[in-house]
């Protein structure tokens, strides 16, 4: 396996890592502050994966798969930061500590506006992390070492239209 894509599974480690260090010291600990800097730590190490796969690329790397999931990870990392931490706090706080309300089952329109919410920081996440590729693109300047790249951008765009219509189906058919 390509070092790049090693890099990759010790950042979802480190990334996991932060989240569960960050949730047990600001509500084990009672270190609320200690618990946030962890928590907010999760986007650094995805811009660390970018650095490292920059430097890859810089240094005249073949191309890979691996090289393109970089800048997704700092996009997703940047958009769904905020909404995945309190989605974690809500459940760790419910199932672990046994405090406070019981996270909500959405159902129906509430449903259907929370998905197409989802959708739409999908759209910016694309965005953000089909910038980045687009500058990895132009920097690499060479076609043939870059389809790697333009695929992924096509194929995150096909992914992100599907997610906007599975959201789209929730407003015509709300979930019960």
């Amino acid at each position: 396996m390509h070092v790049i894509a090693w890099i990759i599974v010790a950042c979802e480690i480190g990334f996991w890592i932060f989240i569960i260090a960050g949730l047990i010291t600001r509500y084990m600990l009672n270190k609320e502050k200690a618990g946030l800097f962890l928590l907010a730590m999760t986007p650094i190490v995805d811009l660390v994966l970018l650095v490292v796969t920059s430097i890859d690329v810089y240094r005249g790397a073949e191309i890979t798969g691996a090289h393109s999931i970089a800048p997704i990870y700092l996009a997703i990392s940047i958009v769904y930061g905020k909404s995945m931490i309190r989605w974690a706090d809500e459940r760790f706080l419910y199932y672990v500590k046994r405090e406070g309300p019981k996270p909500k089952r959405r159902i129906g329109m509430d449903y259907a506006k929370h998905s197409m919410k989802g959708s739409l920081q999908h759209v910016l996440a694309y965005i953000i992390g089909g910038a980045l590729l687009l500058l990895m693109i132009f920097y690499i300047g060479k076609s043939s070492e870059t389809e790697v790249l333009w695929g992924t951008l096509q194929v995150w765009g096909i992914v992100v239209l599907i997610d906007i219509a599975i959201s789209v189906t929730y407003f015509i058919s709300p979930r019960k």
